[in-house]
């Protein structure tokens, strides 16, 4: 692993690399781009652990344009590009995409983006033209290879994003049939949110000898991020997030659903509320996930649902407020979720609204990021699964007590108690068999 390094110029990048980063404000390189530039200018395989939110797209989209510019072996073909990146969702697809167009605009290479849920036509169209870098989504990608529009026997530089994420996404098959089209002499770069068996794995099989990079411990949430949770009861879960959307003046709220259902629903409750909201996630079409990213990116729309898929895409440095309106079945998703804030620096808050359902998997969140997370009481909403702040234990059921001869069995006390002969369990009222209509 290479030492930090704290300023760009540092890093030995092309002075057109330089300039373009001297237009977008920055000049100190975050620890992941300080640490992957060097090794992927030096033409090694990288596996890389980082978060979204550390700056990994500039720490592969930077050495890899000046890898480029600095092999011309090769004339650039029609449908043959030199660079694949392949990447799990099409919002992260195309913010890849702009990073390149960002950082390489002062130099001569060529990009373009592919993904899923739009017309094929116009992208096999613009790949008659010679392209450097393709940045792709497994699914469509392997389309226009079908179709012979793409011929990746002359790639240079692969780069797997957000591998953890194909992997949950279920594209290992799909990632294997495009590893099989790849020259074998090739630079590899994986990068990582964890650095679990089947990436380690998947790791091995793909690179050769690769730098290795972590620059945030497994499983960890940032330090700017302020964490609460506030026990509710389900029913009154959207309308105790209106209440703090409204009564903190929230002004960009990015809100976590488990269901493409649930964030529809959600979204359309708020908007009755009078709080403008709009659901992104997989069935939405792309036109108009595109549109609500926009809105929500420009400030223009307070409230963004949507589901962990389709949030894989969402890239704003100065995020204030993530909320779990439902928790996550799989703790590691919280981390990713509460990414989404506190990112270049800046504070943000994530907070999670959490039902007596789900006090087991706020236990293994707790347990996954090594803390217990502080229950904060909302005036009105007291949860009442557990008091504010304590450590979540499972009650074990009390044992039954030792009754004494005189004291009435528990289907007799008072209350329980009918007149006349008592019908056994399965002979009340209401079980009884109904006639059919």
């Amino acid at each position: 692993m290479s030492a930090d390094l704290s300023k760009f110029t540092e890093l030995g990048l092309l002075p057109a690399l330089l300039d373009a980063i001297a237009d977008t404000g920055y000049t100190d390189p975050t620890p992941i781009q300080s640490q992957a530039i060097p090794l992927v200018l030096a033409g090694g395989d990288l596996l890389a652990a980082a978060q979204t939110g550390t700056g990994k797209t500039a720490g592969f989209t930077l050495p890899l344009l000046q890898r480029l510019s600095e092999i011309h072996n090769t004339r650039v073909t029609p449908g043959k590009p030199r660079c694949l990146i392949i990447t799990p969702t099409r919002e992260l697809a195309a913010q890849i995409a702009d990073s390149v167009q960002t950082y390489g605009k002062h130099l001569p290479l060529k990009s373009f983006v592919v993904f899923g849920g739009v017309n094929i036509n116009p992208q096999r169209m613009a790949l008659r033209k010679p392209v450097d870098i393709l940045i792709a989504t497994p699914g469509r990608l392997l389309d226009l290879v079908g179709q012979n529009i793409v011929d990746l026997s002359k790639i240079d530089i692969l780069v797997l994003d957000e591998a953890d994420r194909m992997l949950d996404m279920g594209f290992i098959h799909d990632i294997k049939k495009i590893l099989r089209l790849l020259p074998k002499k090739r630079q590899s770069l994986l990068f990582s949110a964890t650095f679990s068996n089947d990436i380690r794995k998947l790791a091995h099989s793909l690179l050769n000898k690769p730098g290795e990079v972590s620059v945030t411990p497994r499983n960890t949430a940032s330090e700017l991020v302020e964490q609460t949770v506030h026990l509710v009861d389900k029913s009154r879960k959207r309308q105790l997030l209106s209440q703090l959307i409204t009564d903190n003046n929230w002004s960009q709220v990015l809100v976590f659903t488990k269901t493409k259902h649930g964030a529809n629903r959600l979204a359309e409750q708020l908007g009755k509320d009078g709080i403008q909201a709009l659901a992104i996630h997989g069935n939405k079409s792309q036109a108009a996930r595109t549109k609500a990213l926009a809105q929500f990116k420009d400030g223009s729309l307070q409230v963004l649902v949507a589901t962990d898929i389709a949030a894989r895409g969402i890239d704003i440095d100065h995020l204030p407020n993530v909320v779990n309106y439902e928790l996550p079945h799989v703790s590691e998703d919280y981390v990713h979720r509460i990414g989404r804030t506190g990112r270049a620096g800046s504070n943000g808050q994530a907070v999670s609204l959490v039902n007596i359902d789900e006090l087991k998997l706020l236990k293994g969140i707790e347990k996954l990021i090594g803390r217990t997370i502080p229950r904060v009481d909302v005036e009105g909403f007291t949860g009442h699964t557990e008091a504010p702040g304590s450590t979540i234990v499972e009650r074990k059921p009390r044992a039954p007590r030792k009754r004494s001869g005189n004291q009435r069995s528990e289907n007799q006390r008072p209350g329980n108690q009918k007149s006349g002969n008592q019908r056994p369990g399965n002979q009340r009222p209401g079980n009884r068999r109904r006639k059919a209509s």
